[in-house]
């Protein structure tokens, strides 16, 4: 079993997950920076300081004011707006590579994710769950 740390991920090892099926699960010390992380985002959130793409608008209307009953469709747009592909469907391997180095960018902690993302997409690659 691989375990992923956001920091310590080898290209062998994408490749031997996404071949092999090896399972693979998060480290401690990445859950914690993963929480961290999320609970600064909802201190940020609360404080109502501008925070650029939570309660801002993105790009050249970084400096626009999401009002407070608009920030949760601003986040769903957000997620819409990526929603999208272009291409031949990938293969099983790079699905599975896809999935895990995902799941090891969002273990670095930046994100503001909560803990049950990460938990998903692992989730996911240990069930052999394949998105197009």
């Amino acid at each position: 079993m691989l375990t992923i740390d956001g920091d310590s991920l080898t290209i062998e090892e994408v490749a031997r997950v996404a071949r092999t099926g090896e399972p693979v699960r998060l480290a401690r010390t990445a859950l914690r920076r993963v929480e961290a992380s999320r609970d600064a985002l909802v201190r940020i959130v609360k404080s109502g300081r501008a925070t650029y793409g939570v309660n801002t608008g993105f790009g050249e209307l970084e400096h626009v004011p999401i009002p407070k009953a608009d920030a949760l469709r601003l986040q769903e747009n957000l997620v819409r707006s990526h929603a999208v592909g272009v291409g031949p469907p990938l293969s099983e391997d790079e699905v599975r590579a896809s999935l895990l180095i995902r799941a090891n960018a969002l273990a670095k902690g930046y994100s503001g994710v909560r803990p049950a993302v990460v938990d998903l997409l692992l989730g996911m690659l240990n069930k052999a769950v394949h998105p197009v």
